[in-house]
């Protein structure tokens, strides 16, 4: 079946659902206004429960089936947070709020569930029970796993678990999915060499700080170049280095590199993390310095699960009439602690042309709405039917 004639129907309704969350973005779990716009809409459109506070500042609404004898229950997700950027779109719709605004989509993503939920809560045509879940601080505060963490899959009973991303530059209202990994894991490091800091024209009275950190992050590259798998992906960057000397003529005493890695196999992601160690060891003892790492592991690496991704991406054939293969991205979403708790898939919606995520002029598309929201009705009818 493809785009709902009632998505069509309240499109215009729903973009301005889209332009209000845009115009006022909020921070991390700081989503007050919007889980409370979120919350109110679920109760109107007559939930059979609408529960607030799960994972700090996140909102469920459970949609029972008209028959609900088979006792299965999945859930969709949708994030609600925006990001630490000042706007430069010029659009009517433009953030209300300096240096804040809705840079990834996730007011798109946030409507077009309430839209899916509205449409299901009215029809029920299906047996089991959909439970929407409005997740905040996916922009480095890991809603996702607070959510998890208070109990969101043993409570509401969920045994399947989707999720959805807009895509820019990809036809708007097309979708793309892979089985296994989709996105990678988002860990960052902090790397401070040590020694003796001393005069420019005496260095043979110091250890050179910032030779070390330069011999550092070439031999860095290795640890993909020549010591993972070439069949796997993975990425080590270093992201910027400074030093406890702003002078021409004096020898830093300290230097710290700071970057990322990102992998899509767990056990590239230990190998790496034991690389770095071992070899910023080793270079800083073998110039006289010490090198002290401090490894930070954030998102984990999205992992689709191999039947929910053929569920996923039938339902958006349905709909779109096809279904793209995407190469896994290196980017990373804490949807990932999701699919840890229970099997599903993670699909791209496109966007159309524009900017990129977290670029100041990007704006998700109100064309996609339609399809993002039959997407995700055909999602449950099928996997409820």
């Amino acid at each position: 079946m493809p785009v709902r004639n009632r998505f069509a129907e309240w499109h215009q309704e729903l973009t301005a659902w889209r332009h209000d969350f845009h115009r006022h973005p909020e921070l991390m779990f700081d989503t007050h206004r919007t889980a409370g716009i979120v919350a109110e809409r679920l109760r109107a459109f007559g939930c059979d429960e609408v529960v607030e506070g799960i994972g700090r500042t996140g909102v469920v609404g459970v949609i029972h089936g008209r028959q609900t004898g088979s006792g299965r229950v999945i859930g969709l997700r949708a994030d609600m947070d925006a990001l630490p950027i000042e706007e430069a779109t010029g659009a009517d719709h433009a953030s209300t709020i300096p240096g804040k605004m809705h840079a990834c989509g996730h007011d798109g993503h946030t409507t077009m569930l309430l839209g899916a939920a509205r449409y299901l809560a009215e029809t029920r045509n299906f047996s089991g029970t959909a439970v929407v879940i409005f997740q905040p601080a996916e922009e480095g505060g890991g809603g996702g796993l607070e959510m998890v963490r208070d109990g969101l899959m043993e409570r509401f009973g969920i045994e399947e678990v989707y999720g959805m991303h807009n895509a820019p530059n990809m036809e708007p209202g097309g979708f793309a999915i892979r089985p296994g990994p989709i996105l990678a894991s988002a860990d960052q490091f902090d790397l401070t060499i040590s020694g003796r800091g001393g005069h420019a024209a005496h260095p043979h009275l110091c250890t050179d700080q910032v030779l070390i950190a330069a011999q550092i992050v070439t031999a860095l590259q290795s640890l993909v170049a020549r010591n993972t798998d070439p069949m796997h992906s993975a990425v080590v960057t270093v992201a910027n280095i400074r030093t406890d000397s702003t002078a021409h003529n004096v020898v830093a005493s300290q230097a710290v590199l700071s970057g990322t890695v990102r992998t899509l196999d767990e056990a590239d992601r230990d190998r790496i993390e034991a690389g770095i160690r071992r070899l910023a060891t080793s270079i800083a003892e073998g110039f006289g310095a010490q090198a002290e790492l401090d490894y930070q592991r954030g998102y984990p690496s999205t992992v689709n699960s191999a039947s929910e991704t053929d569920h996923a991406a039938a339902a958006a054939r349905a709909v779109a009439g096809s279904c793209e293969t995407v190469p896994a991205q290196m980017g990373a979403e804490d949807f990932s602690y999701m699919l840890q708790a229970r099997p599903g898939a993670f699909i791209f919606l496109g966007n159309g042309p524009g900017a990129m995520w977290h670029h100041p002029k990007f704006d998700f598309n109100d064309a996609a709405i339609p399809a993002g929201c039959s997407y995700w009705v055909e999602l449950v009818e099928r996997r409820l039917s």
